[in-house]
């Protein structure tokens, strides 16, 4: 089975159907070698110029719905594609990389692809799109209506939690204070101890 057959078969599992052909042809024009990964906390995916390979390496979460995953793909392979045409010393989220991902993205953005509750949030991300789709809050809270939900799940987004509430992250507890730009000052009851933590964790409301 060639490289492109193999792709093909991961992403006709976890990509809208109508994407499938565009990926792999992004993946023709610059090849590189795809993995799925175990859930990360810190990032979505992972793209990592290495000059002493010839074939360069991405990798994705293995658990993101199929809209997540098919804008990290497309965010992941822009860095390997403006690292191509710009050279290894831009900036890994600079001008180049975000006219490339702009450029990359374009061609997708309908509703063939991306439901039209996707589709308005993701059309104003890309016009000046972040390091990471997570620091578009109102973005990712219409991507997580199509996340696998569990029938007793109870975990909500802190931003949704009231200031003064307290919940369970990680197994500890914390207050919700103020939120300052894209994270929330909490306090570790236990310790006192203060920290910034990101609007879109996911925590546990305590009872």
């Amino acid at each position: 089975m060639s490289g492109s057959d193999q792709l093909r078969q991961i992403l006709s599992k976890r990509i809208p159907s109508f994407a499938v052909d565009y990926a792999v042809d992004l993946w023709e024009k610059e090849q590189f070698s795809f993995q799925t990964t175990a859930s990360r906390k810190t990032k979505l995916g992972d793209f990592r110029f290495r000059s002493d390979r010839t074939i360069q390496t991405i990798t994705i979460n293995a658990d993101l719905n199929p809209y997540q995953f098919l804008l990290t793909y497309i965010h992941e392979v822009a860095h390997l594609h403006a690292y191509v045409r710009y050279g290894r010393t831009i900036a890994p989220h600079g001008m180049e990389w975000k006219s490339t991902f702009q450029r990359l993205m374009f061609p997708i953005l309908s509703t063939e692809i991306f439901p039209i509750d996707l589709l308005i949030p993701l059309r104003k991300h890309m016009s000046n799109p972040k390091a990471s789709s997570s620091r578009d809050l109102f973005l990712m809270k219409e991507m997580s209506k199509y996340d696998e939900k569990s029938i007793h799940s109870d975990v909500i987004f802190l931003s949704d939690l009231k200031p003064g509430s307290r919940f369970l992250l990680s197994g500890r507890e914390f207050e919700k204070g103020e939120t300052r730009r894209t994270r929330v000052l909490c306090e570790e009851i236990n310790s006192g101890r203060k920290y910034l933590i990101a609007q879109m964790a996911k925590v546990k409301p305590s009872a």
